[in-house]
């Protein structure tokens, strides 16, 4: 037997070594694996460092066994450069998230705490790893070509879920990485209401200014710019709020656009639109609406049939 383990010339001892390799690894696996799992914090580490382990030592038993039989003809270094191949096709998902993380770093695309969107997810970033950025997702409302939710998300407004998706650094690549504060913090928002042509309008108009001018932040925002065409050559953008008037077949629609934070653009959208509401009932404008009421009104024409009613007026008997 031990004559058989040292003789790697025949088949007869290859099948001896490479069973003692085989038998070696098992030990070596489930010694390791539980004396390095003891180094663990809690059950999920433990797991982790075990599967580590084995998997390390599989793959050394591998490159024993393919040294043994010598494939191809002793040419080691082509069955390496084979393997080397078809690992190497087989995780190029890996390899592109590795190479989106380099990007994501080198880049300055995102980092943790920006607020972006990438790869149809929503949310604040809270960790980057060198395969996945993690976000705290928030509701989108994105609609897909199929019509279904962009993130399958039950929350519509931006506001977070309580979810953490993890999304393949290789995104960066593949799709648009939309970064709402990295060096702009602030969001262009519109409100959007369609004024009957029979109102006054124009006191609307004055209502919307008032009230975006009070919520913008303008300011804030043009300082926001000055710094950023410090690092970027591009050209200052108008911050100041203001009202869009168009005219259509049913109404005249006006539109106020105005600057806000990007993490308070839901509840200060929501505030200005209450106010606004507010001041229109009490100026006594009305807001246009796609729906039709219908009044059904009955005058004194006689019923007729075996339904009607014998004591409504108008009901001819005999």
């Amino acid at each position: 037997m031990i004559d058989l383990l040292i003789d790697n010339q025949t088949v007869a001892g290859r099948l001896v070594t490479s069973l003692a390799i085989v038998a070696v690894a098992v030990l070596l696996g489930m010694v390791i694996g539980r004396f390095a799992s003891r180094q663990g914090q809690d059950s999920f580490s433990r797991y982790y460092i075990r599967k580590a382990v084995r998997y390390v030592i599989a793959v050394i038993a591998f490159v024993s066994l393919a040294i043994v039989w010598r494939p191809f003809a002793g040419q080691i270094g082509v069955v390496l450069g084979l393997f080397a191949a078809g690992v190497a096709f087989a995780m190029q998902e890996v390899i592109g998230a590795i190479a989106g993380w380099f990007n994501i770093v080198s880049g300055r695309i995102f980092r943790v705490g920006d607020r972006i969107e990438m790869g149809g997810v929503r949310g604040d970033v809270i960790d980057i790893s060198p395969l996945r950025t993690k976000i705290l997702e928030m509701g989108s409302g994105l609609t897909q070509k199929d019509g279904s939710s962009g993130s399958a998300s039950w929350v519509t407004g931006r506001q977070h879920t309580g979810r953490i998706v993890a999304v393949s650094n290789k995104m960066t690549f593949t799709e648009p990485v939309f970064n709402y504060s990295a060096v702009f913090d602030y969001i262009w928002e519109e409100l959007t209401f369609p004024i009957p042509y029979r109102e006054d309008w124009r006191c609307a108009e004055r209502i919307l200014l008032e009230e975006v001018s009070a919520a913008s932040s303008s300011q804030e925002a043009r300082d926001a710019i000055d710094h950023m065409t410090k690092r970027y050559p591009v050209p200052r953008a108008e911050v100041e709020p203001r009202v869009f008037m168009r005219a259509t077949d049913n109404w005249m629609e006006l539109a106020a656009r105005f600057v806000v934070p990007t993490r308070t653009a839901r509840s200060v959208k929501d505030a200005v639109t209450r106010r606004i509401i507010e001041r229109f009932e009490g100026a006594g404008i009305e807001v246009a609406s796609e729906t039709v009421d219908a009044t059904l009104r009955f005058g004194d024409r006689p019923e007729v049939g075996p339904d009607a009613d014998p004591d409504r007026p108008g009901r001819r008997t005999n």
